[in-house]
């Protein structure tokens, strides 16, 4: 929840709607709302990561593309390898890490990222296997 804050907040830094000394009391306000915490202090609260104390925004959302692409990468892998669960639940990643060479290291900086996707799974980005993950993983639990 504090990333989609994070970035609820950076977007109206962006947009101008938010000056940068309201921050804290932004990010309590709403994290109360969202979290029904109190912040106490801003270490706790707008700055509890290095993120925007070093001047980094607009990184956030580059979780979650990690998170669908990984679940989407996965999903390919399980198909070219049935057996993959399996290994890994054994503890054995070598196939899987030879997939991921062929894949995705070796044309990495081959390809943009979206042809990238589409060249290791069949198809561009696409949220319906993470979300998939994710209900399995949690309303099946």
């Amino acid at each position: 929840m504090h990333i989609i804050l994070r970035f609820e907040i950076e977007l109206k830094l962006i947009e101008g709607q938010l000056a940068v000394a309201d921050v804290p009391a932004c990010w309590n306000e709403e994290f109360e709302k969202m979290l029904g915490l109190k912040v106490t202090k801003d270490s706790d609260g707008c700055l509890q990561d290095i993120h925007w104390s070093s001047g980094t925004l607009g990184y956030f959302p580059t979780y979650t593309m990690g998170n669908l692409n990984a679940a989407q990468l996965m999903r390919r892998a399980k198909i070219d390898n049935p057996s993959l669960e399996r290994e890994l639940a054994r503890g054995e990643y070598q196939n899987l890490l030879a997939w991921l060479r062929q894949k995705v290291h070796s044309q990495g900086q081959r390809r943009p990222p979206q042809d990238l996707m589409k060249s290791a799974t069949g198809e561009p980005t696409t949220s319906s296997y993470h979300i998939e993950y994710l209900r399995k993983k949690f309303a099946d639990a």
